[in-house]
């Protein structure tokens, strides 16, 4: 699990450096399409920190909170991971 939370903060890390290029890409007038590729290259890194994130989630807390003898606890569990990936399909 460190490595999926190691790996997104990684993903975040680049992202976030990548935004600031863009702001200042942006800045400089930049060619629009550039912009966009970079733009696209951000959105890559930002999925695959999700993915890695909520595949840490289920392989930890999900999987915790599965083992309990509590059936509203199970059902909130399986509402919440629905709900973020719903959220996450959204354009």
């Amino acid at each position: 699990m460190v490595n999926s939370k190691k790996n997104s903060k990684i993903a975040l890390k680049k992202a976030q450096t990548s935004i600031n290029n863009i702001l200042k890409m942006i800045e400089d007038d930049r060619y629009c399409i550039d912009i966009l590729q970079q733009i696209l290259s951000v959105n890559g890194l930002l999925k695959s920190a999700s993915s890695k994130i909520l595949e840490n989630h289920l392989n930890t807390c999900f999987i915790e909170g599965m083992c309990s003898a509590d059936t509203k606890i199970k059902k909130d569990l399986v509402k919440e991971v629905l709900d973020v990936i719903k959220l996450g399909g959204k354009s």
